[in-house]
């Protein structure tokens, strides 16, 4: 079964803002066992709108639409919907009227002729509802082919996406698909790529895999399974656990994983906690830990020492190493390490001092360069990466160095347990 996703409004094709919608789409559909065939993006343009429609139904049995469906002047989608559907007629649809009515006064907000154009849907379509707002999805059917507008919010839109998805597969016969992703970091993806490569060659036929990589979170090996009977995931996952004894740590999960999560279950395993102290990262780390659910159980606090002073009024820091070292350097990275282990009492502390640039380089200290510090309770461990990304790039890396080898730590610090 084949889809096509239509997103509409000038602020995407201006780069005002990212067409999201489409990826997450495209992977809900995916895991339904429908494939995406092309993504187009239009401007709030009707002429324009009615060209992608006709174009999407020469190859497509679903289109997905977001976008255009606000209250103001500029979103002309349900307009254009009703003309393409020779369905001029417009009904209001009382449940969406009274939703409506109801969030306004719960917001405060007086209830206004927009407000009520919103409950509004061509007679043509059935509606899905919008808990999340004021546009409902419509749902449309012509000549074999399902159309589906929702609103470009991708709040709004993924809620819908549920009873959008029973409904297509109460339409058609959909064939079983499995995804799994097994994360990795640490490793090239070139690299990754010669390593397993008999294990790639030597998979059954109807497995394929994909190479995801991403600054943020390493290499993500994704292999898909089509039409596979109901243990398509355990397959799956036999296959994965043959790459165990090939890359060994490199592996830290499998999505939706993130490191930070896993690095939270290793420390609760531990009945262990965390601190961070960031220079160049500017608190990233301490974000990306506290993004986790449940991290108050084990992150103690984070300091942004971005200042010198701070390094040396916060985190004790001697101000004679910052002269003698500068502040990228092994010897503050240390410290800052220690001096946030100490003054949190966690039993782990990251700490980074860097250069995130685009300016602050030196011939040896170039932009990019950052120092790390890993305090354990038994010891402190220092090293350097060389970043060449621009400076968002750098600090996003940076983050997620810092955390591999917080896990890296651990994981050598549990196997060494065992072993005793």
């Amino acid at each position: 079964m084949v889809a096509e996703i239509i997103t509409i409004g000038d602020e995407i094709l201006i780069g005002q803002i990212i067409d999201t919608n489409s990826a997450w789409i495209a992977t809900q559909l995916n895991g339904t066992g429908i494939r995406v065939k092309r993504m187009t993006s239009v401007s709030d343009d009707a002429m324009e709108i009615e060209e992608a429609l006709v174009q999407a139904k020469t190859g497509s049995k679903i289109i997905l639409i977001t976008g255009g469906l606000g209250p103001t002047n500029d979103d002309i989608t349900k307009k254009t919907l009703a003309r393409y559907f020779n369905c001029t007629e417009m009904v209001l649809h009382k449940p969406t009227l009274e939703f409506i009515e109801t969030r306004c006064a719960k917001r405060g907000i007086e209830m206004n002729e927009l407000n009520r154009l919103q409950a509004e849907v061509p007679a043509c379509c059935t509606v899905i509802p919008n808990c999340n707002g004021t546009a409902p999805g419509m749902w449309f059917e012509k000549e074999g082919i399902i159309y589906v507008s929702m609103p470009g919010v991708p709040a709004e839109m993924k809620t819908m996406m549920p009873e959008v998805l029973k409904r297509l597969q109460q339409k058609f016969t959909l064939p079983a698909i499995f995804h799994k992703t097994l994360l990795t970091y640490g490793i090239p993806e070139s690299e990754l790529a010669l390593k397993i490569h008999e294990w790639e060659n030597s998979l059954p036929e109807e497995m394929s895999p994909a190479y995801l990589p991403n600054i943020e979170t390493g290499v993500k090996l994704r292999l898909s399974m089509m039409n596979a009977a109901t243990d398509g995931d355990l397959l799956i996952e036999q296959q994965f656990n043959k790459l165990i004894p090939v890359l060994g740590d490199c592996i830290y999960g499998y999505e939706p994983e993130t490191l930070e999560s896993v690095v939270g279950k290793l420390l609760i395993r531990r009945h262990a906690s965390v601190s961070t102290a960031e220079s160049c990262t500017g608190g990233r780390i301490a974000h990306k830990i506290t993004a986790v659910p449940g991290s108050s159980e084990y992150f103690k606090g984070g300091v942004v020492a971005y200042s010198n002073e701070m390094k040396i009024n916060i985190l004790g820091v001697n101000p004679d190493d910052i002269k003698k070292f500068g502040a990228v350097s092994p010897e503050i990275a240390l410290q800052m390490a220690e001096g946030a282990r100490k003054i949190s009492n966690s039993d782990y502390a990251v700490a980074t001092t860097g250069i995130a640039g685009p300016t602050g380089g030196t011939a040896d200290k170039p932009v990019g360069l950052c120092w790390f510090g890993i305090a354990t309770p038994n010891e402190t461990k220092t090293f350097s990466r060389h970043f060449v990304m621009d400076r968002l790039g750098n600090i996003a890396a940076a983050s997620s160095v810092a955390l591999n080898e917080l896990r890296l730590i651990m994981n050598y610090q549990l196997k060494i347990k065992n072993y005793e």
